[in-house]
């Protein structure tokens, strides 16, 4: 028996259902939690009833997720939102129930240019409170592009986040400077003393902070905790969009090698699409999806979905899914809720392992197994 949308929707009283057919229709429901929100361009988890979001325009706030009212804690008074600028990611370790800390990324204005700042803040007694900026990027440009910014931890203590190249090309291949690069700290802000340009850089202009480089614009990045793998997805240029495993010291490219083209005529962007000394990608989009998020899904309420990754697609509007394999390759390909037409933001898994996933719309929604 196939039960329809309408039927759900009568059944469970949700607000907004969408319901994929053949086998999304068999395996999960989409319920709206939230609607009537700036852009909300980040979520994560402060347990498994309560939701944390930025807004792109400086707002952070909490979800309920069993009354699913909504707590404004705080408004970042120095959020520089312009363009692809603004509040952006938030992120909880996993022992935040111990530190009470929460790390963000947002684009700061510094004598009329803009840059990306890391950040964290403390979250105690319902108030957001000690906001610290712990590295402000080297990153400046009077362009309103290619901010980045996403967050992910490993298991041993660091902080890792990425930088798009600010729109200005060349900065993704010189290392004096953090644009177009993934970062790596310990969650102090201090640099770890393995990370690959750490000793050179005290007799050279190369930033200690950089863990890789040649990147353009990474909207997404996620530690796979099972295998120890770093995974990145970031824009490129009408076409050439990528997923990457990010390894340290490792130049992915940009803007020499690129799958994209020019914006102003179809010609291919650098040199060629691939070169020696620089890293292929595990995946290429052509067209572009423009990605906006990443992660490796690893709960159990979808256990036919462990160890894919899910990425939140702009420009095609859909929760992408990548099946790999053990050796780190896209086998294959899913594309979820384009009936929905929503540009999806960012995605979350839950404690319990549903995913919850926003949009630019200003909406949040969570996917339940259908059973």
């Amino acid at each position: 028996m196939v039960i329809t949308a309408a039927v759900l929707l009568a059944f469970f009283g949700i607000a907004q259902l969408a319901v994929l057919p053949g086998f999304a229709e068999e395996k999960f429901r989409v319920e709206q939690l939230a609607d009537g929100l700036d852009v909300v361009w980040g979520i994560d988890f402060l347990s498994g009833t309560t939701l944390i979001f930025t807004e792109k325009k400086g707002a952070v706030s909490t979800l309920d997720l069993v009354t699913r009212k909504i707590h404004k804690l705080y408004d970042v008074p120095e959020v520089y939102s312009t363009g692809q600028g603004g509040l952006l990611d938030v992120a909880v370790p996993a022992d935040f129930a111990t530190t009470k800390e929460i790390f963000f990324t947002y684009s700061k204005r510094i004598n009329r240019r803009g840059a990306t700042v890391l950040a964290k803040a403390r979250l105690t007694g319902g108030e957001l409170s000690q906001w610290q900026d712990i590295l402000i990027t080297d990153s400046l440009s009077d362009t309103s592009r290619h901010f980045g910014s996403r967050i992910s931890f490993d298991q041993t203590g660091h902080i890792f986040f990425t930088i798009g190249d600010r729109g200005e090309r060349p900065m993704a291949q010189d290392l004096s400077n953090h644009a177009g690069s993934v970062l790596r700290l310990n969650r102090d802000g201090s640099i770890p003393k393995d990370n690959p340009f750490y000793h050179s850089a005290n007799d050279s202009k190369e930033r200690p902070e950089i863990y890789s480089y040649g990147h353009r614009n990474p909207q997404g990045i996620a530690f796979e905790a099972a295998t120890g793998r770093l995974w990145l997805i970031e824009h490129g240029p009408r076409g050439g969009d990528e997923i990457n495993l990010v390894k340290a010291g490792r130049n992915y490219g940009w803007p020499v090698i690129s799958h994209g083209q020019e914006y102003y005529a179809p010609i291919p962007v650098g040199e060629a699409t691939d070169k020696p000394g620089m890293e292929p990608a595990v995946k290429v989009y052509i067209p572009s999806i423009a990605p906006g998020s990443l992660i490796v899904y690893s709960g159990k309420a979808f256990p036919e979905w462990q160890g894919s990754l899910f990425a939140g697609a702009l420009k095609l509007r859909h929760l992408n899914r990548i099946t790999v394999s053990g050796k780190g390759e896209a086998i294959s390909e899913e594309r979820l809720l384009e009936r929905l037409k929503e540009r999806i933001r960012d995605v979350a898994e839950a404690p319990d392992g549903l995913i919850y996933f926003s949009t630019d719309s200003g909406k949040i929604y969570r996917i339940k197994p259908s059973s």
